[in-house]
């Protein structure tokens, strides 16, 4: 096998598994997981919609070729799930392994026995295996077109990120530019960075912000999205901003990425100047590793939330606010980060896509006048609220995507206050087990490719 595939999977569902696979009594277990795919480069990706453990004696018995093997009657009722929910089917078991793993001769030869036969059932979609050890995995993924595809890495996506590979990866020679972060998380954290593809939806105040700070980490790939050109009133808040740009109406994905490479001239960035809700362009966010939300329009959350839980890719979506009365009373000054995972930080459960400003945001300037509406008016901008905001959503992606927490602690929005008095909130967001989006038993779940975004040009 040479072609290679990812696997992603909630932080719930992957301990579940291992939970399943590894009990504590040192025997092998079985299980199934259903599961989305997409591509990415013309590279599979599986995403883990269902997790079925298998019953040991019943569901899992003793095998005729291996030591233990699936019922047929269990087989058969995931594989027919499998095809009538066009998901993917994968069937697991572990050994008895710690940082390598991989398939027995007696593995591969029962895969091509049965795998035959069951991309018949499948109807179009992949069949295959994983096999785990306590810290590693391998696949072998038959797809329709004849290709048998290895394990990259599958990527566990919780609070904290893990990424675990079929054996030890090798470490990084550090650039001497960043000699003192590589003190902080090794050379493989600084490896795994430069491999990470990171979006920044919105270069303004936030965004430009956060792709200084990606490109000095040295995050290795970047996938920027903004529309808009620079005007004279941005100048005070987005970096690495000139004159210059302003006279010239300079688009802002090219300013960041002008940052960017100065920033890190190895990082490679892919510059969109349209609208994130437009289905060329919000497709570009699903082979991406983390999405950064810097833009508040009601489309843009849409497509972000939908991206994060369809393709079980982790976001936060953030932002600063400044709050004047009818008087012109500064009320309340605030930054906010709102970190989006599978299945949890919602935001449509926490009521933050407005249906009604969805449908405004779909008219013209023109029509909402006409419709007494009014046109959109700019909202304040510090670039100092800004810089709360950038600096901690990149530090939670740091010690997130480098799996540096010790623990996956509840997901929590964070919400800091400077009026009237300064005070930092953390809110638990809330969570509606029947969310068509967000749920796991809801229709976007881990859909991959297989659902369309909610885009405005279908």
């Amino acid at each position: 096998m040479t072609d290679t595939c990812r696997i992603r999977i909630a932080r719930r569902d992957y301990d579940t598994l291992m939970a399943a696979m590894f009990p504590g009594d040192g025997d092998e277990h079985g299980a199934v997981l259903l599961s989305g795919v997409s591509h990415e480069n013309n590279a599979a990706v599986f995403h883990v919609r269902e997790v079925h453990a298998a019953q040991d004696g019943t569901d899992y018995i003793e095998g005729k070729i291996g030591y233990r093997a699936l019922n047929p009657t269990f087989i058969h009722r995931m594989i027919t799930r499998a095809r009538d929910e066009r998901l993917a089917y994968i069937a697991v078991h572990n050994h008895d392994a710690d940082t390598r793993v991989g398939f027995s001769h007696i593995d591969i030869n029962s895969h091509e026995l049965g795998y035959p036969a069951l991309l018949q059932i499948a109807r179009g979609m992949p069949v295959g295996a994983l096999v785990v050890g306590h810290r590693s995995a391998q696949t072998d993924m038959w797809m329709q077109d004849g290709r048998r595809l290895a394990l990259d890495e599958l990527v566990v996506i919780g609070n904290r990120m893990q990424h675990v590979t079929p054996g030890p990866t090798a470490e990084f020679a550090s650039e001497h530019a960043f000699e003192r972060q590589v003190r902080l998380f090794g050379p493989t954290g600084q490896a795994r960075l430069a491999r990470c593809r990171v979006a920044i939806v919105g270069l303004g105040g936030i965004g430009s912000l956060l792709s200084e700070y990606l490109a000095r980490l040295g995050v290795g790939h970047f996938v920027l999205i903004d529309p808009d050109a620079l005007e004279s009133s941005n100048l005070s808040r987005v970096v690495g901003a000139t004159g210059a740009d302003a006279v010239d109406h300079t688009l802002k994905v090219h300013i960041a990425q002008r940052v960017i490479r100065a920033a890190n001239p190895n990082a490679t960035v892919i510059s969109i100047a349209d609208d994130v809700a437009k289905q060329s362009v919000a497709t570009s966010l699903t082979s991406v590793d983390y999405v950064f939300l810097a833009a508040d329009s009601m489309r843009a959350r849409l497509v972000f939330n939908a991206v994060v839980h369809q393709y079980l890719i982790p976001g936060v979506q953030l932002g600063s606010k400044i709050r004047v009365d009818d008087l012109g009373n500064v009320t309340d000054v605030m930054s906010a980060i709102r970190p989006v995972r599978p299945g949890a930080g919602c935001l449509w459960c926490n009521e933050f896509i407005d249906p009604t400003l969805l449908a405004i945001e779909a008219k013209s300037d023109q029509e909402r006048i006409d419709q007494a509406y009014g046109a959109e008016q700019p909202n304040p901008s510090v670039i100092a609220l800004n810089a709360i905001s950038a600096a901690h959503a990149v530090n939670a992606f740091m010690l997130d995507y480098l799996g540096l927490r010790e623990s996956d602690d509840n997901l929590e929005y964070t919400h800091f206050h400077f009026l009237p008095k300064s005070k930092m909130t953390r809110v638990q967001p809330r969570s509606d087990a029947h969310c068509s989006e967000c749920s796991p038993t809801g229709r976007r779940y881990g859909r991959g490719d297989r659902l369309a975004l909610p885009v405005i040009d279908g």
